[in-house]
Formats: structure tokens, C-alpha cells, sequence
């Protein structure tokens, strides 16, 4: 009895408890305070392809201010931006305003009717950029608190500026984050110098836009690229400068000792690049064809040829491409380099005298396509070097 009383008690506090937290309001905007709410998405604008921040201020259920942010692009197909902001009317459910494109300086136009339908949004009306008019009918819009939009928001510049090693980020590939303003002269800059510059980085996007600042994405000689970043964090307009992602992957990669691959500061480029041609020469069963540093990035490109297996009466012939870089395994002084090697890229031709058997490789249904098998060469690599294997479960070197 005294237990079943025990556990009556229980129960009666414990639906207390639960009775009061459902009566406890949840956490609400005070009245008459301001709230700020986004959109980032109305259907249909330039035909799909518009990137939309719409910031509301509200008292309440009622918008006091509101300011449309739209980039789109520029011309039909064009990788290259425009972007208008528009700071609009508010009156009742209607939204108006007028301004200008930042790029192009268009005039634009401004006028949407915002209804609310239950717990989303419908917006209808029409935009007008220069001569193109876009008419907007979009339901179904759910509204962004301020934090919630800020979580949402891309910040990471994939720039490391004093990393500890190359295992994060590629010792040749170099990022500059630089003021829009400034772009076009750093570009300028980089004329006639031994660099190269990645293309898509050259696109402007709507993150850039609106941040004010491109990151810019080069490759260089890893001997060559602390120097080149220290200059670089130097001229104008340039706001940050490192390392960041590149080609170098770490499960194709090997660590070694330097003192017998350098002559004084410098690498011993011929024997390293013979030293590698002897290993992936056996491991391929092909015979080197060409080995080639780029002055620009100081990767390795070998080329290796074999007889095909395909069809052997034809005598067709198999050229296989691979890439390498050597480099310190950390910036600044180290007594360890990294080797890493691409995967082979294999093509078939027919390279006998006289009339010849023209070959097409169709494009593999997957979707990065099935990489080649390298019989082992890492692992050859390394035992030819004496040298690491990274452990992907521990972070290390093993």
C-alpha cells in the first residue's frame, strides 16, 4: 500500500511538471520590437538562374522596410553577373521601388504584391531590368530568421595562410582573396609571370559580389609559392593570401628523406624524374616516352608507351599520361619531401607504318568515369624511396 501511494505521489508530480512546460510560452519577438525575416528564393526570375535575398523588417506581422536583392546573369547563358539592391516601399501587402544594376547600370524596377497563405508566402507582380520585363508568380515561400540565414551563408575561403604541412592543403595551388576594385589590376599583374590561373576562378559570383572580394585561385612552382604569397599579401586590395586545396591527394601520396633528392637548395629534378620513370616503368610494363617539369606549376608529366592488349593482331599501341609533383611536405625549411602521382590516363591508337585504324574511346556511363588501374605504383613508389604511406584512420604518416 505504502508503495502504491509512493508511485502515486510520482505520477501526480510528474503531470504537474509536464502540465506547467506546456503552459510555458515559447520564446517570442517582444512587441512592438523589430524582427528581420529573409527569403532566398522567387521562383522564376531570369528564368530560374537569379540568386534572391529578400530582408524584411517587421513589427509584428507588418513590414516596415524591406530590401530586394537580386544577382542574375548578365546576358542569357553568361557566366558573367550583374546584381541590383533595391530598397523598397511598403504599402499594405504592396512592395515597390527603383534602382539601378551595380554592373551594367540598367534601370530596374521594382513591384510585387506579398500575400501570406498560412505558414508560407505568395509573391506576385513584375521586375523589370533594362528592356526585359519578368512577370512573377511564386507560392509556397517560407521566410529565414536572421540567425537561421546566417548559418546558411558561405564563408569559408578554402585559404590556409600558414599551414603546419601539405596535408590539408596542395603545396602549388595559391588563393588570393582580393577587393573587387582591385581585381582587375592583381590580374594585370600576373602577366608574363610563371603562374597559372585557374579560369572558373576568373568568374565572379554572387557570394563575391556581395562580399565586395573574388578569390582568386592560381598555381606555382611549391619552390616559388611562399614568396609568391608573401608578395601578394603585400599589394593593394589584396585581403588575405595562402595555400588551399590543389591536386595533391594524400591516399596517392609518399613521404620521404630530401638529403639524397637535392643539390644544395634546390631538387635534383633529372634523378628524381628517373628515378620515377624506373619505378612506373615495371609497375606499368611500358616504356617511358617523355618526361616533362612545367616551368609554371613544377609538375611532372610522364608519358609512357605499351603494346595493347585489345585486339594484339592489330599491334595497336597504349599511351599512358600520368602527372607528379615533388615538394617539401610542410612550407618553409623541412627535411622531408612528398611525391604524389596522378592516376594513369590510358589512350589507344594506332601508331603502325602506313594506312591507319582510326579509334574512338567512348565516354564511360559513369559519372567520373572508372579510373585506371596503376598495378600498385604507389605502393612501388614508396618502397623505391623508402618512404611513408599516409594512414587515412589515424591523420598521420605510417
Amino acid at each position: 500500500m505504502r508503495a502504491l501511494l509512493v508511485l502515486l505521489i510520482g505520477l501526480m508530480t510528474a503531470s504537474s511538471d509536464l502540465a506547467f512546460a506546456q503552459m510555458k510560452p515559447s520564446p517570442k519577438v517582444a512587441p512592438g520590437a523589430n524582427e528581420v525575416r529573409y527569403f532566398t528564393s522567387i521562383d522564376g526570375l531570369m528564368d530560374g538562374n537569379a540568386d534572391v535575398v529578400l530582408k524584411e523588417t517587421r513589427q509584428g506581422k507588418n513590414v516596415t522596410s524591406a530590401v530586394l536583392d537580386i544577382c542574375y546573369p548578365a546576358e542569357k547563358g553568361s557566366d558573367r553577373k550583374d546584381r541590383f539592391v533595391a530598397n523598397l516601399t511598403v504599402n499594405g501587402q504592396t512592395l515597390t521601388g527603383t534602382t539601378q544594376s551595380l554592373g551594367d547600370k540598367l534601370p530596374v524596377t521594382v513591384k510585387l504584391l506579398r500575400k501570406p497563405t498560412g505558414d508560407t508566402f505568395e509573391f506576385k507582380g513584375q521586375i523589370s531590368v533594362g528592356q526585359t520585363l519578368t512577370e512573377v508568380t511564386s507560392t509556397d515561400n517560407s521566410d529565414l530568421s536572421e540567425k537561421e540565414f546566417q548559418d546558411n551563408q558561405s564563408s569559408d575561403d578554402g585559404i590556409t595562410a600558414a599551414p603546419k604541412d601539405f596535408t590539408e592543403v596542395s603545396p602549388e595551388a595559391i588563393a588570393v582573396k582580393v577587393k573587387l576594385e582591385a581585381t582587375t589590376d592583381f590580374l594585370k599583374g600576373l602577366k608574363g609571370q610563371d603562374v597559372e590561373v585557374s579560369l572558373s576562378s576568373l568568374a565572379v559570383s554572387c557570394d563575391a559580389l556581395r562580399a565586395g572580394e573574388q578569390t582568386i585561385n592560381i598555381n606555382a612552382d611549391p619552390d616559388r609559392a611562399a614568396a609568391l604569397i608573401a608578395k601578394f599579401r603585400s599589394l593593394p586590395g589584396v585581403v588575405s593570401a595562402g595555400w588551399t586545396s590543389g591536386i595533391v591527394e594524400m591516399d596517392r601520396s609518399v613521404r620521404f628523406a630530401a638529403a639524397d633528392w637535392r643539390d644544395g637548395d634546390k631538387l635534383s629534378k633529372d634523378r628524381l624524374a628517373t628515378a620515377i620513370v624506373n619505378v612506373l616503368s615495371k609497375t606499368l610494363s611500358a616504356k617511358s616516352s617523355s618526361t616533362t617539369w612545367n616551368a609554371n606549376t613544377g609538375k611532372l608529366k610522364l608519358t609512357f608507351k605499351r603494346p595493347s592488349q585489345i585486339y594484339p593482331a592489330l599491334g595497336l599501341t597504349e599511351t599512358i599520361e600520368l602527372s607528379a609533383l615533388v615538394a617539401p611536405d610542410r612550407p618553409g625549411p623541412s627535411d622531408r619531401l612528398l611525391l604524389w602521382i596522378g592516376s594513369p590516363v590510358i589512350s589507344t591508337a594506332d601508331e603502325t607504318a602506313g594506312p591507319k585504324l582510326n579509334l574512338t574511346e567512348e565516354a564511360s556511363g559513369d559519372e567520373e568515369g572508372e579510373q585506371k588501374d596503376d598495378n600498385g605504383s604507389v605502393d612501388a613508389l614508396a618502397k623505391a624511396f623508402k618512404a611513408q604511406r599516409w594512414d587515412a584512420d589515424k591523420s598521420a604518416w605510417k
